[in-house]
């Protein structure tokens, strides 16, 4: 499971999913997320700004992040 280490109160989710990897632009996560591929705590979210906190699990393609604090 990869990690992402909070530097402020929250990360976008659209940032999280570039910041592990997982999307190479803004556009191509917006379009991951769009299409209901990316899950945030076991729920589809179609919201690419959904701010993530500490704890939140995001789930794409069958690779978890955590948000870590």
């Amino acid at each position: 499971m990869h990690q992402i280490k909070l530097r402020e109160e929250y990360i976008k989710l659209g940032q999280a999913l570039k910041a592990a990897g997982l999307a190479e632009s803004g556009a191509d996560a917006k379009n991951e997320i769009l299409d209901g591929r990316v899950k945030v705590n076991g729920m589809v979210e179609y919201q690419r700004g959904k701010k993530l906190y500490d704890g939140d699990i995001v789930e794409f393609n069958g690779t978890k992040i955590k948000i870590v604090g």
